[in-house]
């Protein structure tokens, strides 16, 4: 299985959300782009386990974005993936930057976040951000049928 990084976005309304030990935190509508890395034994496949989480809400939460992925306010809107050995999930939550939900996915670092918000679409940024680190991004779209997002 290829190792890489990855960006998920998801959609969401303005509501409120309990993060395990972070706590209750403020979500404002839009999309919130979450930055991770594919580098262990599973690789990108860690991508598409995040999306079928947050379509059968099977399990219960383990990591910060579980809790976003099982809460019905968030749905998946898209994965950007890109295949690389480089452990370099870090350059690109810098890369993606902007506003942010402080202390989110992020305890393996020192990064201030790894959960970032943008009002409107954000894949084209994505994509950008994908190809200024030298990366060769693929993006899946995600359908939410029934979805109020």
């Amino acid at each position: 299985m290829d190792k890489g990084v990855y960006a998920l976005v998801l959609e969401n309304p303005r509501c409120e959300a309990r993060i395990g030990a972070l706590g209750p935190r403020e979500f404002a509508a839009g999309r919130h782009v979450y930055i991770g890395s594919a580098q262990g034994s599973g690789g990108l496949a860690r991508a598409d386990r995040h999306v079928r989480l947050a379509l059968r809400r099977d399990r219960p939460p383990r990591w910060h974005i579980d809790y976003l992925l099982l809460d019905p306010h968030f749905a998946p809107a898209a994965v950007v993936t890109a295949a690389t050995d480089r452990d370099c999930e870090c350059d690109l939550a810098r890369a993606i930057g902007g506003a942010h939900i402080p202390g989110f996915g992020c305890s393996d670092c020192t990064c201030p976040s790894h959960l970032f918000y943008r009002s409107g679409d954000p894949v084209p940024e994505i994509l950008a951000c994908f190809r200024d680190l030298d990366l060769d991004a693929r993006i899946t779209r995600i359908k939410n049928e029934g979805s109020e997002h």
